[in-house]
């Protein structure tokens, strides 16, 4: 739904993003700035959940394709383009039209009343296309029907394992009054849920408007999520990668799976576990275990004699000779 205020805000800007930006560079930097600014890792940090709430704001219009071309629609006009009631209005419309090229009087000009009004969704209370101008319902002259209420938005913070498990969950309204939202198996953080006819009753007999609940999900200690995939790092000894071994690995339910790590796998390999991912409506992804081996951060004698003994016995290459040839290309 278009809002007033978009006139002043430069939704790219807080970004960080030209106005060609992909969706998947879009999502990328406003994940990076999600965490950065996120309540959770800012505890009483006024500004960071300030700026937490502006780039989420951002991020929810230009993620939506309809309402990013309405904004830029918007920007486009200028604001010049703001409707309000009164002797000064009429600069707004005039400036309106001017930008659209709308010259024109009579039938002409009352179907560019009618686009316009549609585009801005009959406005809001106090300003023109609200009410045809006096009248009990929107749009003017008779067009656009009875104004749907205001959608009405909530925030909610989700364990990880809620998030990719879901759950039923109880938030509560601008009444006070408790409501029940369904969280899908798999929502993603940032991500919005819709309840329809939850908001705000309509002025003239329109619809209920809706409930805009903004899902934001606390980072899990172990385990991140790639799509419908998780993944862990897992640490394996030296002696695990180099001679092989049967290790266990956990999951996001609880329990673990056993998998065989291959003699002489090195340090960053990522072992597949198909079907133990995130399940939603889509699909179901799969775990990935990435192996990382974990040096000994203190040797007995007996141990560093063993090592100084198999360094001894170790083949003479340097594992590093392909990398500086690399580097003189």
């Amino acid at each position: 739904m278009a809002s007033q205020d978009w006139f002043d805000k430069d939704f790219y800007k807080i970004l960080g993003v030209s106005k060609d930006v992909s969706d998947a560079d879009l999502k990328k930097t406003y994940r990076k700035l999600a965490r950065k600014y996120h309540p959770d890792s800012n505890q009483g940090d006024e500004k960071a959940e300030a700026k937490f709430k502006e780039v989420s704001e951002a991020y929810s219009v230009l993620s939506d394709a309809e309402q990013r071309k309405e904004y830029d629609e918007i920007r486009a006009m200028g604001s010049g383009a703001r409707f309000t009631a009164g002797g000064s209005g009429a600069g707004g419309f005039e400036d309106v039209f001017s930008r659209f090229g709308q010259q024109g009087r009579g039938q002409q000009q009352s179907a560019d009343f009618e686009d316009i009004f549609a585009m801005f969704n009959q406005g809001q209370s106090g300003t023109f296309g609200s009410g045809r101008f006096g009248q009990t319902s929107g749009g003017f002259r008779g067009f656009g029907g009875p104004q749907k209420g205001a959608d009405v938005t909530a925030r909610t913070t989700l364990d990880f394992a809620t998030a990719v498990q879901g759950e039923t969950i109880t938030l509560q309204g601008d009444d006070g009054k408790p409501f029940k939202v369904k969280i899908p198996a798999g929502v993603a953080d940032g991500q919005k849920i819709r309840l329809r006819g939850r908001g705000r009753p309509s002025p003239d007999g329109g619809e209920n408007g809706d409930v805009v609940v903004q899902i934001a999900v606390r980072p899990h200690p172990v385990f991140t999520r790639e799509g419908l995939n998780l993944r862990v790092v897992v640490p394996v000894t030296f002696t695990e990668a180099a001679l092989g071994a049967t290790i266990e690995v956990p999951t996001l339910g609880g329990d673990t799976v056993k998998l065989r790590v291959a003699p002489g796998t090195p340090s960053g390999r990522v072992l597949r576990v198909k079907g133990r991912g995130v399940t939603t409506s889509k699909g179901t992804g799969d775990l990935l275990a990435e192996l990382q081996i974990a040096v000994p951060s203190h040797l007995d004698e007996a141990a560093r004699e063993a090592l100084e003994k198999f360094q001894a016995l170790e083949p003479s290459e340097n594992p590093r000779a392909d990398l500086m040839a690399k580097a003189r290309r």
